[in-house]
Order: structure tokens, then sequence, then C-alpha cells
């Protein structure tokens, strides 16, 4: 009797950890916005692979407008002559929190550069806590229902979050990083389009 009710402890344990994963990966899945991937994980894990188009062959100009967070309104075409990097984020996704430390750096460290999150799942009181954990010091405009990502995927597919998208000088698509963007690849990518002006 002690043997079988040890067992079935056992299997207890191991459906309760089963449910439990789950849970967790779900909680990475925007089901609001459709900015998910394929298989509908919410996010291209590991993968940050790199799509450049060369000056002739870019997309654009992309316009984004929405209202950040804090309040402000953001229209990107005031920041023509800057190059732009777009990521877009929400808050539980792994590797969008993984991301963020680096984003920041540059952020902090490229004054020729503008630097704008587009947010698709969190309300307002989640995405502040995010940008006040990692000292975020660029706007995010709200997206959860959508119609920016949509409006740019006639640009540039933003196939999971995260994806960050660099805009040359005149706001056409440079490169596009799909998954985590690491920071040496994604510095390169600025710098790379930072040079084309010199």
């Amino acid at each position: 009797m002690r043997g079988k009710t040890f067992k079935v402890v056992q299997i207890v344990v191991a459906v309760g950890i089963v449910i439990g994963l789950v849970a967790a990966l779900a909680a990475c899945t925007p089901e609001e916005s459709g900015a998910s991937d394929v298989v509908g994980q919410g996010y291209v894990s590991g993968d940050g692979s790199v799509q450049t188009y060369d000056p002739g062959e870019r997309k654009g100009p992309v316009a984004i407008t929405g209202t950040a967070f804090e309040g402000d309104d953001v229209d990107t075409t005031e920041w023509a002559g800057d190059v732009v990097v777009v990521n877009t984020w929400y808050a539980a996704c792994a590797p969008c929190r993984a991301e963020a430390p680096d984003l920041v750096e540059l952020a902090n460290s490229k004054d020729d550069v503008q630097f704008l999150g587009i947010n698709t799942e969190d309300d307002a009181g989640a995405a502040l806590a995010f940008q006040r954990t990692f000292e975020v010091p660029y706007p995010s405009i709200e997206d959860r229902t959508g119609v920016v990502i949509a409006g740019l995927n006639g640009v540039v597919p933003l196939q999971a979050v995260p994806t960050t998208v660099v805009l040359d000088q005149e706001g056409n698509v440079a490169a596009r990083v799909i998954g985590q963007a690491e920071h040496s690849t994604l510095e390169a990518l600025i710098d790379e389009v930072l040079a084309e002006a010199a």
C-alpha cells in the first residue's frame, strides 16, 4: 500500500510540474495583438535572425505615430535625418527582458539615433513598471489592438515579439532582427547605417 501511495504522489507531482510549465509558457503568448510567430509562442526564442537591406532595396519610409505610456505624442517623421531603432516588446516576454539592458545601453550611447518601443500586450501599469525596472530612456507606445504592427507589416514583416527594426535617415527599413537582438549585432547594424550618411 505504501508503494502505491508513493507512486500516486509522484504522478501528482509530475502532473503539477507539467501544468506549471504550460502555464508559464502561455504567459509569454500574446493573444490580442496577433504579433506572434507561426507556432504561437509569442517570441522567437534564441533565433536572432538578421535581415539587412541595401539602400536601393529598402522599403519605406516608415511613419509610426502613437501615444507614449507617459502621455506624450510620438511621431517618427519628426526624427527625419536620424537613424531610428524600433523594438516590439511586452513585459512578460523573456527575450524582451533579456535584451532590454542592451537596448538601454545603446540608446544612452548613440547620440544621433532615436529609439522607440512598441508594446503589443501591456496596460500602462505593466509597461511603465518595466520601463522603470530597466531605466528605459526612450518612449514606448501601446499597440494592444495591433494597428501599428499591422501598418508596418506592409513594409517590414514583424513576425514575432521581440522584433527590432533599424530605419535609415530617410525612414526606410535598413535592417530587421527577429527575436532577441544581441548587443554587438544591433550596434553593428546601427553603425553601418550611420556610416552611410558620412
